[in-house]
Formats: structure tokens, C-alpha cells, sequence
């Protein structure tokens, strides 16, 4: 093995179990125990998972720490943790820890690896622990492909900023009614909603997939006339839903490095003030969405469904949304 292997930084990246997260709640494994088959809960399942990511984790360590130096990371240092120029970062998902994790990086390669398999489908994950000895050094000497990825930010006018690979949520904290000014060009609206979702390329298949088929279900219904409505139809270019659907089927990953971004507004409401128009619309690096909260309190701003993870949203404040400068990089 050579020197210049041995001194290659590999940054392991894991998570809590759910086990472990009850534990920590429940104090020890017995009254997690009692308490979760008292629900009539399967726990067994609980521990089988434990288990199953007990040993990647001990596999994934043995795999790199023969390849370059290892450091491991869990899910809740990542914020904080600085990443150097020159790390290999390895995530042991499942997908929502490589979307995670991904914001936080700059020009590092990110490989995503299945702890599970038979668990988890994993979008993100198309490693398993095995891989990582023929993985790993064909990233080293740049002989592996990477997909690029773009991210979307939420700029504030007070100087703070976040990042998302999957979405971006702006609303209320508690999920109740969030008044805002909604500004896409030339067209500008008052609006009383539940909060506005904000998707990347790779996003479109999460949170936007839901509400787009909320919103096709309900027209469907009143109508009687059944419809369909998929991000597969955001697909530029495409001559037809079926076509685009047939597209994406055969390569997911089409649309990760789409400049595009897309929002949508959540329940809103019409009334004397607001108006109900301006709820859906692709965002463009020229072409930004700008918000200014209403909300003298409670006004958040998350990325990628981690709440805890967020920015004040409150009266005065702007915030002015499009695709982030930095891209992400997964490896493939």
C-alpha cells in the first residue's frame, strides 16, 4: 500500500439508530422495551436494525482505515464539523443523512453506502459497505464518476444564510397560518398560508411529489375528471407526462444538476388582504423568489425536514431564495 494511500482523510459519516434514540429517551433498553410493547410495537425490529447498522459501521471502519486515516462524525456534529479541502467524506445512510451532510460541503466527494439493503431502498445509496475497497481509491485518483448536484439558498437580508439539497420549507414554526409578501418579478402577492416548499432537481421526488399529488387528487375529485401530476411533468423538454416518466425511470439522477428550482405555496387562503394566484413557479439563479415575513413570531426557515436545524423567519426580515453558488458532489 502506498504512502500517499495510507495518508488520504476519510471522513465517516453516522447516525443514531432508532434504539439508540430511545434509550437515550427511556434512559435503558428495558424500559425502552416495555414501553414500545406496551404500544404493541414489534421491538424486536428496533434491535434487529440496531444490529444490522452496528455491524456496517464496525465493517465500514475496518474497509477505510486501510485505505487512509479515518474520522467519524455523527449525524448531529456535522454542522459544526469542519471539512477539510481534501477529505473523502463517506455517509452510511440512510438517504435523508447524505442530503444532510451534503449541504454542508464544498468541493468534497460524497459516497452514499447502504448499511441495509434489504431495509432501505436508498436513491442515495447505491454503495453498499463491500464496495467501499474498490470505491474509495478510484475516488482518490478521480477515476469515478460524479454527479453533480444543485443545492438551493435562502439568503436573509441580515447576513445569515442556509442550504438545501432537497427543500427548503418557510412558514410557521408550528405549521398554522404564516402571512408573508411573495415577489417572483413583476408579480408580487400578499398571502396567508401554510408555508411555502422550495425544491431542487433532486427534490422533486420528496416533498414536492406529495403536494403535487394532494393537488391532483383534490382537482380529480371535484371535477370527476382524474388527473395525474408528477414532477415527471416539470421536465423540460418533454413531449408528453408518459415520456417523461419513461425518462426519469431510466436514469433519476436526470435532473440533480437542474438549474431550475421549483415553489410551491401550501393551503392558501384568499381573502380581502391576500390573494391565491401567485402558489406555483420555477425559480431561476435571474430569476429569484423574494419573501418578506409578516410574522412577528414563530416565522422559521428549515432545510431538507430537519426543524431543529433553522433560521428566524420574523417581521423584517427578506429573504430571497434561488440556487445556491455551490454545488454538491455525489459520487456514482
Amino acid at each position: 500500500m502506498s504512502s500517499q494511500m495510507t495518508e488520504r482523510k476519510i471522513i465517516l459519516v453516522k447516525r443514531k439508530t432508532r434504539l439508540e434514540e430511545l434509550i437515550v429517551r427511556y434512559n435503558t433498553i428495558q424500559q425502552a422495551r416495555f414501553f414500545m410493547e406496551r404500544l404493541g410495537a414489534d421491538f424486536s425490529d428496533y434491535v434487529l436494525e440496531d444490529e444490522n447498522y452496528r455491524r456496517a459501521v464496525t465493517a465500514a471502519t475496518s474497509e477505510l482505515t486501510a485505505l487512509g486515516r479515518v474520522q467519524i462524525v455523527e449525524r448531529e456534529h456535522v454542522p459544526n464539523f469542519i471539512f477539510g479541502e481534501q477529505d473523502t467524506v463517506v455517509v452510511l445512510g440512510q438517504d435523508g443523512l447524505v442530503a444532510n451532510t451534503l449541504k454542508y460541503l464544498t468541493e468534497q466527494p460524497l459516497i452514499g453506502v447502504n448499511p441495509d439493503p434489504l431495509r432501505w431502498d436508498g436513491v442515495l445509496l447505491p454503495f453498499t459497505v463491500s464496495d467501499l475497497r474498490l470505491v474509495v481509491p478510484d475516488v482518490f485518483v478521480h477515476r469515478r464518476p460524479i454527479k453533480e448536484v444543485t443545492l438551493a439558498k435562502a439568503q436573509l437580508n441580515d447576513g445569515q444564510s442556509l442550504y438545501a439539497v432537497n427543500d427548503l420549507f418557510i412558514g410557521r414554526k408550528t405549521h398554522v397560518s404564516a402571512r408573508y409578501e411573495l415577489r417572483l418579478e413583476d408579480q408580487v402577492e400578499q398571502q396567508s398560508s401554510s408555508g411555502i416548499i422550495v425544491s431542487t432537481g433532486l427534490g422533486t421526488t420528496g416533498w414536492l411529489t406529495s403536494v403535487l399529488a394532494g393537488a391532483a387528487g383534490i382537482v380529480g375529485s371535484a371535477t370527476r375528471h382524474p388527473i395525474s401530476l408528477t414532477p415527471d411533468h416539470l421536465v423540460p423538454g418533454a413531449a408528453s407526462g408518459e415520456a417523461a416518466t419513461e425518462r426519469m425511470n431510466h436514469d433519476h439522477r436526470a435532473v440533480w444538476s437542474s438549474p431550475s428550482l421549483y415553489f410551491t405555496v401550501r393551503e392558501p387562503f384568499p381573502s380581502r388582504t391576500t390573494a391565491a394566484e401567485l402558489v406555483f413557479g420555477q425559480i431561476a439563479a435571474q430569476r429569484p423568489l423574494r419573501i418578506a415575513s409578516q410574522m412577528p413570531e414563530n416565522g422559521v426557515i428549515f432545510s431538507d425536514g430537519v426543524e431543529s436545524d433553522f433560521l428566524e423567519f420574523n417581521a423584517g426580515i427578506e429573504a430571497t431564495i434561488g440556487p445556491a453558488e455551490k454545488k454538491g458532489h455525489l459520487v456514482v
